[in-house]
């Protein structure tokens, strides 16, 4: 098992040498435009333009909650959007995070980072706009990748 690592920083600019995987939150609205895609989007247009292609194209692919797409950002930098809430805001079923998706997608996000040599890096997933509680998140993350020995590091700023 590799311990969690929280650090004070921005997620975008990862603190590690070798390949690394951006993990972030995504909705199964569509939408893109706030939070922490903010500052994905600053720094590379790609993630972005591949989440509303493959949200338009839903019809005929694995677009949900849980599901994964990497886009390569950079030589051996990749931003992995994962589905992990449905819709953007709290209604009368709670939160929009959803628990569950955010642990398949983690397991999914493992799986590649473990392909590629790569550690993972992130905000606070789910904990900002979804409405998540990072009590309930932590324990995916620790199951979906540090106990899968995939070094995490998780940034505040």
């Amino acid at each position: 098992m590799t311990p969690l690592r929280i650090v004070k920083g921005d997620a975008t600019s990862p603190q590690a040498s070798g390949p690394k995987v951006i993990a972030h939150v995504c909705n199964d609205q569509g939408h893109w435009g706030a939070g922490f895609v903010l500052a994905v989007s600053r720094r590379w247009p790609g993630p972005e333009r591949d989440f509303r292609q493959w949200h338009r194209g839903r019809a005929g692919n694995d677009f949900a909650l849980g599901a994964v797409r990497l886009v390569e950002v950079q030589p051996s930098v990749w931003v992995a959007n994962m589905i992990g809430q449905h819709g953007i805001k709290t209604g009368s079923s709670g939160p929009p995070v959803r628990y569950e998706a955010i642990g398949r997608a983690l397991t999914t996000v493992g799986d590649r980072a473990l392909e590629l040599e790569a550690s993972v890096h992130m905000p606070r997933i789910g904990c900002g706009l979804a409405g998540g509680r990072w009590d309930k998140v932590e324990p995916l993350v620790v199951a979906g990748l540090c106990n899968r020995d995939v070094p995490v590091t998780v940034y505040d700023f």
